[in-house]
């Protein structure tokens, strides 16, 4: 098999991301084990990290819950210290969830523990194969922000 097709390549490139998700991981879900948080609760959480303030009615959408449900979520994760809720400036019926101080400081943990992971990762590969993975990361995040003006969704930062 000389030239591979398209869906070849893409199937042998997501095998080998799968073996690479499974060297990051080794330290993150022990982290994950220590916060004490449902799974609904984590993936608030996360999708505060990765999205900044949200709505409540964005978040109830995202879990795929109704606006009670998220409504509960966010009450048991303000009391946890993890979120903060507050209404918004322009329009007092909306109500806006971030993370608060302490929430970011667990977030920003488990992205650094992650982050370390794939700088040794980074680390023990040869420095002329760098470059090429450089290329390769890049060539993802361009297209995950066309994937994504193609959804109308706006770019992560």
């Amino acid at each position: 098999m000389d030239n591979p097709t398209s869906e070849e390549s893409i199937e042998r490139l997501l095998q080998l991301s799968d073996r690479v998700f499974r060297e990051l991981l080794p330290i993150v879900p022990q982290q994950l084990l220590e916060m004490d948080l449902t799974m609904p609760q984590l993936k608030v959480v996360l999708l505060l990290f990765l999205n900044g303030s949200m709505r409540m009615s964005a978040l109830a959408s995202s879990l795929g819950v109704t606006l009670a449900t998220a409504t509960g979520i966010i009450d048991r994760l303000v009391e946890h210290s993890l979120v903060i809720r507050q209404s918004s400036p322009d329009d007092r019926r909306v109500v806006l969830c971030q993370l608060s101080d302490k929430g970011q400081k667990l977030t920003g943990g488990l992205w650094q523990t992650a982050r370390q992971r794939a700088r040794r990762l980074l680390e023990a590969v040869d420095p002329s194969r760098l470059k090429l993975i450089g290329q390769a990361l890049e060539a993802l995040s361009e297209a995950g922000v066309m994937a994504k003006k193609e959804d109308n969704q706006p770019p992560q930062p």
